[in-house]
């Protein structure tokens, strides 16, 4: 036996390696184990973290004051700008020179729901950046000078960057068709939006005392002991107040989210991409399984896939993708295609026509790789940081925290009837399509196969005039004129209006209706120009000038006709 004095310290502690690499083997099984999210609320604001017993920490501020509770344009956005700069306690460049040699990185982005503060460091540096982003969200500066000589200029370059991609002002577009307002406010405002009539550094500050409340925001941590991440956010996230100022609190804009729908077009030099979106119910799994079925990219680099829109990409030489998002209150499926317009042309055609098959039936190979697809995207989402943090805040915040264990089984749960139900169901609601390109060669959605925007409604024509019923028809000869075809009225006519009136005329397209406006518009025209005519001839009648026999002797003719009269 050897006394622990005769050992060298290397031998002690050669002695010791197995020991300490069992207990190194039970603490990263420990954390291979847990992968949730801990919730907790310390004096009023939610905290959410997990500990992944690793060297590195992401902390991060999540707040409801994404782009769809914009009260007006660029407000989000300035926000954003303003993240990390000058506060009451530091200037932006000690938060810059502190930040950097601590090794630490911060940063600042937004969703449609959601503004992020973040911060990502080393595991031992969690009070200072608890700390700074503390001071952030409730101290910082919103100066004159900052807003003009860094903000200002930097909005204008991300605008005309923005306004530059295709892909992104199609998703802009058909969230805008699809929601309007709300989720359908612009991720990033396009250079037509003139920022200087909306933004200024007050309106700014406005927007970060309403936003920045305990009761909006949830501070999230990923890499961190929930009792010492609690400690530290309890000490320094006091400054942060309850709720806004009831001035601020009014200016708060959440209103659920409507379903609309429609089309809309925009012709730019750069790029060519199509969108199409549908109603999804973003409980419903069934949804993330037809998106998957869908695809557009492979998982094998030598092979297409099995996903119908990556299929569909090769042959057309271009980009499709498609994706099933999910909000708070709504969910929309999106196909996305981008590549020149006229590989788009019969690319967004072929995309319609794989969800009409998925329609018509799944195998029941096509629907198990499916389901696996669907898994591993949601378990890959959950894992990554950046989206776990953001679900996780928003989920606290709603008190709806994402449940990984329910969300799997119910994706391993979907029957092919389900996927077939779901695509049917998108094909026969109203779809949001937006087309952003060479508009000469992108196909309307009537052409790519989708329903009608006005399938099944039933308008009348009429002029807001006299109206002079003339009895019906009822012999059986045929009509003798065209109006007598295609109404029981005479019209003597002004301008024309559409009115919805009892089910008289249905009209099968929004073709249809616009060549029946055009008709009767130029029938009130030509009415217009006749009237316009005959009061231009009594007119030039009237101060005709004419001569009565006698060389170089003109009369008025209204003189004349009195002077015939009295005589």
């Amino acid at each position: 036996m050897f006394s622990k004095s005769a050992l060298s310290r290397g031998t002690r502690f050669s002695l010791r390696r197995p020991t300490l690499q069992a207990s190194q083997r039970r603490a990263y099984a420990a954390a291979t184990s847990s992968g949730l999210y801990e919730t907790t609320d310390v004096s009023g604001l939610k905290t959410v973290s997990r500990d992944t017993h690793g060297p590195t920490t992401k902390l991060a501020v999540v707040a409801k004051a994404g782009t769809r509770y914009d009260a007006c344009p660029g407000l989000t956005v300035g926000l954003q700008e303003y993240a990390f700069k000058s506060t009451f306690n530091r200037s932006a460049l000690r938060i810059q020179r502190e930040s950097e040699l601590l090794g630490g990185q911060v940063k600042a982005y937004h969703t449609r729901e959601a503004l992020v503060l973040e911060a990502s460091f080393l595991r031992s540096d969690l009070p200072y950046f608890t700390e700074l982003l503390a001071e952030v969200i409730s101290q910082t500066r919103f100066t004159t000078h900052e807003f003009h000589e860094e903000i200002e200029p930097v909005l204008a370059l991300k605008q005309a960057e923005w306004s530059h991609d295709a892909p992104a002002l199609t998703q802009d577009l058909v969230h805008s068709v699809a929601f309007h307002s709300g989720l359908g406010n612009a991720l990033f405002p396009s250079t037509q939006v003139q920022l200087g009539k909306y933004l200024d550094e007050h309106n700014v500050e406005s927007y970060a005392k309403m936003s920045y409340a305990k009761d909006n925001v949830a501070v999230v941590a990923d890499g961190v002991n929930s009792e010492i991440f609690n400690k530290w956010v309890d000490k320094f996230f006091k400054e942060v107040p309850a709720v806004p100022s009831q001035e601020h609190k009014e200016l708060r804009k959440s209103h659920a989210s409507k379903y609309f729908g429609g089309e809309h077009r925009t012709d730019v030099p750069h790029g060519n991409s199509v969108a199409v979106g549908f109603q999804a119910d973003p409980t419903k799994p069934e949804f993330d399984v037809l998106a998957s079925l869908l695809g557009g990219q492979s998982s094998i680099s030598w092979s297409p896939g099995f996903t119908l829109l990556s299929k569909v990409a090769v042959k057309h030489d271009i980009k499709a993708s498609a994706s099933n998002l999910k909000y708070s209150d709504a969910g929309l499926l999106v196909m996305q295609f981008t590549g020149g317009a006229g590989s788009l042309k019969g690319g967004v055609v072929a995309g319609v026509k794989a969800l009409e098959t998925i329609a018509s039936g799944v195998s029941k190979e096509d629907l198990t790789k499916a389901v696996a697809k669907a898994k591993f995207d949601y378990l890959e989402s959950s894992q990554n940081r950046d989206a776990g943090i953001v679900a996780a805040g928003l989920g606290s915040l709603s008190s709806q925290m994402p449940n990984v264990s329910a969300a799997v089984k119910g994706l391993e749960g979907v029957t092919a009837d389900q996927v077939k139900a779901a695509a049917k169901s998108l094909l026969d609601s109203k779809a949001s399509v937006a087309t952003v390109g060479d508009l000469y060669v992108l196909p309307y959605a009537e052409s790519m196969g989708l329903k009608s925007w006005s399938s099944g409604l039933r308008f009348f024509w009429f002029y807001r005039a006299r109206l002079n019923p003339i009895p019906p028809n009822t012999s059986k000869q045929p009509p003798t004129s065209p109006n007598q075809r295609h109404n029981d009225f005479r019209v003597e006519g002004r301008w024309p209006q559409l009115m919805l009136t009892m089910p008289t005329v249905v009209v099968p397209s929004y073709n249809r209706y616009t060549m029946v406006a055009a008709r009767v518009l130029r029938r009130a025209l030509k009415e217009d120009k006749r009237i316009a005519a005959e009061r231009r001839g009594e007119s030039e009648l009237r101060f005709a000038k004419w001569t009565n026999g006698k060389p170089s002797e003109l009369q008025q003719v209204n003189v004349a006709s009195m002077a015939e009269k009295t005589s």
